[in-house]
């Protein structure tokens, strides 16, 4: 607010505006993780959105949800290498038994909580979904 940085000033309180109706729709205070939920859940939003402007040609609004993007990854825990999040999917598989990709859902049941904002989970999907039909 003293820094009269109004578009991060306007990303941080939509933040907030999305966690108070959390809270208020679940009649709950929300833990870290939950809070973690709906950063990811906006970030993915402000990545769908950037999509459909660049198809349109709105680079100027493209360009905004870019920004709000930058600003609400900065509230997400450190995120994990490429290295690390294939270990973890490693580790998933052989508990987990998979032997297709059939059994795709019993992988991401156990990998999903591990690596929940320290990853793209959609980067996770696509490469248990690659292990699982190449093995």
């Amino acid at each position: 607010m003293r820094a009269k940085d109004a578009a991060r000033l306007s990303a941080i309180r939509l933040l907030l505006s999305g966690i108070k109706q959390r809270e208020v729709d679940e009649r709950k205070e929300l833990g870290d993780a939950e809070v973690t939920a709906v950063i990811e859940k906006m970030i993915k939003q402000r990545r769908e959105s950037i999509v459909q402007y660049e198809k349109a040609a709105r680079q100027d609004l493209a360009d905004a949800e870019k920004f709000e993007l930058g600003v609400l990854s900065g509230y997400l825990p450190q995120q994990m290498g490429d290295a690390e999040v294939e270990q973890e999917v490693r580790k998933a598989l052989a508990e987990s038994g998979a032997s297709g990709v059939k059994d795709m859902g019993k992988v991401m049941a156990i990998v999903k909580p591990r690596l929940a904002g320290r990853a793209d989970m959609a980067k996770v999907s696509a490469l248990v979904k690659s292990k699982l039909s190449a093995g």
